[in-house]
């Protein structure tokens, strides 16, 4: 079973909707048949590396709210990310563009590294409150993911290296006409859209597992009946001599 999951390493029901999935695979019995890959989407293309702006105020500008307003959304949102385990600090989050972050995403699943710096990402900027834009910050997110620094900095100061894959990636959510995230495709076949409770994803791989490993059928071959040839419940019915 494959999931594929768009996702975006400044969004918030991002991190939240991949701790809910990993929750329904814990308790998954298939979990080591079922393979996650990460797609990459970008909330903001046009978002500046470095912003003055804090989270609340950028969020603010954005969607023509006030600050307390947008400071009740993101207690909210926080409210929710720590019911499946994730701190979330708002108040120090550093709004960036996500580009090169995705190109690194890129190189990492080159080297079999892609679950690590998925989470290692979206902790740094939620969490730590590391501006995942800023291609030292990032470096130092490759090495914690089991990356060599030199190599990863090579690749995030090319600024083609791996931006084809990451634009491939927009390019079919397009087609699959994905305007928001996270978004979930399984076995090219069905969708979840959004941070999903728990459930929601335990049920889909439970289906989904059904559909692709159906229970066998058995084309009965019997030439007489079952009751005059069988055992039941500890019980033999002998079938009287015909004369």
């Amino acid at each position: 079973m494959k999931i594929e999951v768009w996702s975006d390493f400044v969004c918030p029901f991002c991190y939240i909707g991949k701790a809910r999935l990993e929750e329904a695979l814990s308790q998954f019995p298939h979990r080591d048949s079922v393979e996650v890959e990460f797609k990459s989407f970008e909330l903001d293309p046009n978002s500046p590396s470095n912003s003055e702006k804090s989270i609340h105020e950028s969020l603010a500008s954005k969607y023509g709210m006030s600050i307390e307003q947008v400071k009740q959304m993101n207690q909210n949102v926080g409210e929710q990310a720590a019911t499946v385990g994730l701190t979330f600090n708002f108040d120090n989050m550093k709004p960036t563009n996500t580009f090169n972050a995705h190109r690194l995403a890129k190189f990492a699943k080159t080297q079999w590294k892609e679950a690590a710096i998925t989470e290692k990402l979206l902790y740094a900027y939620f969490t730590d409150s590391k501006n995942v834009g800023d291609l030292e910050t990032l470096a130092d997110i490759a090495v914690a993911s089991g990356l060599d620094r030199e190599e990863s900095l090579k690749v995030l100061q090319d600024e083609k290296a791996y931006a084809n894959d990451v634009r491939i990636d927009q390019s079919i959510a397009q087609q699959y006409q994905i305007t928001g995230v996270p978004f979930f495709i399984v076995n090219q076949k069905y969708a979840i859209s959004g941070a999903q409770p728990t459930s929601t994803f335990a049920e889909a791989l439970q289906k989904v597992w059904e559909e692709e490993n159906p229970a066998p059928v058995l084309q009965d071959l019997s030439t007489v009946s079952a009751e005059d040839a069988s055992c039941v419940d500890g019980n033999c019915i002998i079938p009287e001599k015909k004369e």
